[in-house]
Order: structure tokens, then sequence, then C-alpha cells
């Protein structure tokens, strides 16, 4: 098969799906930032985990898929990744792709949809009375750009998103935040924050989030203090949508399950797809380019490589 080991394009053996496991036909794949920093490490593996595609063959144990579906999904941290013809993926990690959306817009959502959903619904615990102030720091980016969505569709909360650059705010606006501030001009009296941004954030925390407030972090600052919050006994979760497929939660099919309602509020017009560049095909080339938009750091929305 076809495939781009660090961003190098390889002739690689067809893989053989396990138990348990779906053999995708890759169609469209995305760039977050968790690609840029494996290849910048210099790992040489084949990189990548957003995907859509078709079912090939599934393992002797699969039940919630069959050969010809239409999948998406984020793949996992510890297996090869998705820039490659043929993927192996667990069932219980892949939704059904919204049927409304091409390969190229669905694959612009797993890992963003994932990483927004649990925060929101596993660590903010938030429900579909739940209300308050959640102030999303990096709204125009991917996975803001998902918190945004589902907060609204899902929730009651007043959602404030940050951005410095107009067409950041006017995307977060379009998505349906509240209101959109500049990162230097936060809001006070908020009751959740959720941070892809946190070094050196602490204390501006500490001071604008209530009493008993929360915060929900996906970056890993290097010698995180979190003193300055326990005055008001502020929680700190940390967020990482690969624990599930790296421990093999017994709940581990809770990400298939919200992948598949998410595919079905896409359906319906509730939630939309991030995608704001589509490069194409699937090859080094194409990939770095897509390495250094994220790289660059001013993307709004998700750039997706599709086709091969």
């Amino acid at each position: 098969m076809r495939a781009v080991v660090g961003l190098q394009d390889v002739e690689l053996p067809d893989p053989e799906p396990g138990p348990r496991d779906l053999l995708v036909r890759v169609e469209a794949v995305s760039v977050n930032p968790v690609d840029v920093k494996q290849r910048a490490s210099g790992v040489q593996k084949v990189l990548g985990y957003d995907a859509s595609g078709v079912v090939t063959e599934v393992g002797a144990d699969v039940g919630l898929f069959r050969v010809g579906d239409e999948v998406y999904y984020a793949g996992a941290l510890d297996r090869p990744g998705t820039n490659a013809e043929l993927h192996l993926v667990d069932e219980r990690i892949a939704g059904h792709k919204p049927r409304s959306l091409t390969f190229a817009e669905a694959a612009s959502l797993p890992l963003t949809t994932i990483t927004a959903w649990e925060s929101l619904f596993d660590r903010f615990r938030l429900a579909p009375d739940s209300t308050g102030t959640l102030l999303v720091l990096g709204a125009a980016g991917g996975v803001g750009s998902m918190i945004i969505q589902l907060a609204r569709a899902l929730t009651r909360v007043t959602v404030v998103g940050t951005a410095s650059r107009p067409e950041s705010r006017e995307w977060a606006r379009g998505l349906g935040a509240h209101d959109v501030v500049d990162h230097r001009h936060l809001p006070e009296a908020v009751d959740f924050v959720f941070s892809p941004h946190t070094a050196g954030q602490i204390e501006t925390f500490a001071r604008i989030l209530r009493p008993g407030g929360q915060i929900t972090a996906i970056d890993e600052p290097p010698g995180l203090d979190l003193l300055p919050l326990k005055e008001k006994s502020i929680s700190f979760h940390w967020e990482l949508m690969f624990t599930r497929s790296l421990f093999e939660t017994p709940d581990m099919v809770v990400q298939h399950e919200l992948l598949d309602r998410v595919a079905d509020l896409v359906d319906a017009g509730t939630v939309r797809h991030t995608m704001t560049r589509e490069l194409g095909p699937i090859a080094a080339v194409q990939l770095r380019e897509a390495h250094q938009m994220v790289e660059e750091g001013h993307m709004t929305g998700k750039v997706v490589v599709a086709g091969w």
C-alpha cells in the first residue's frame, strides 16, 4: 500500500485486521498540532490521526460495522497513523461518517470532536440544563470550533470565545459563540475555562474564575504551578482523547457512540464541519504544506488532505 512515513512517500505491506479492527481504505485525512509535534520529534512512522474512508475488511469480532460502511475516526497514539492508503482502527473508536458530508469534510471532525465532547461532558460534566459561562481560548482553532458548537447545541451555557484576528472572530461568532473577545481582555466571573494555551495563565484563570470554577487543559506546559487555584477551590482537569484507546478502558466504545451522535447532529444541520482548506492528493508534498499551515499557528478551522 501507499503511505507517508514522516513526510516521505513509501510502499508498505497491507495491514491485517485484528479481532476488533476495521481495515479502512482512507479517502481523506486532516492535520492536527499533534501530527506536527510527532513529526518534529523525528519519529519515523506513519503519522496522522483524523481520517475518513470506507471499510474494506472487518476482524472476526467486529459487530458495529460492515464492509462498505463509510467511517470517520481519530485513530490511536500507539498504532500506525492514517496517512496511508489502508489503515487499521479499533471499531470502538470509529463512527459512521455523516451522510451529508464529503470524505474531506468529515475528516476535519473526529479528533477535535472527541476532545471537545470529553472536555464538556466528561471533564466539566455539563448536562442539557447546565448554565454558567464557558470561556473558550483559541475559539477559532479546531477544538475551539467544536467546543462552541457542542456547548451551544447540547447545553444552556453562555459561550465566550477568544480570537485576535477579524476573520477568527467572525468564524467563532458564526459557529454560535455568544461573544468573542481578545485574549488580552478576558471576561470576569466565568465558570469554566477550556485552555489549549495554559503556560503563564494560571494566575489569570484564578482571577477570572468564580469560586468552584473549573479548567480543562489540552496542552502540557512544563513546571505548571496550580497553587494559585487553591484559594477559590478551582478544579483543574487534563483532557487527552487518546486515553481510552491507550488503556483500552471498559468504556472505550463511548467514542464510537459520541461520533455517531455528532454525525446525527451534522446531518440534522445542528453542527457543521470545520474544514477551511482542502489539499490533495494524500502524499508527502501536500502533507508538508498542511503541516506548515498548522505550524504557523494562524489556522481558522482545519486543513484536510484528500484523495489518492
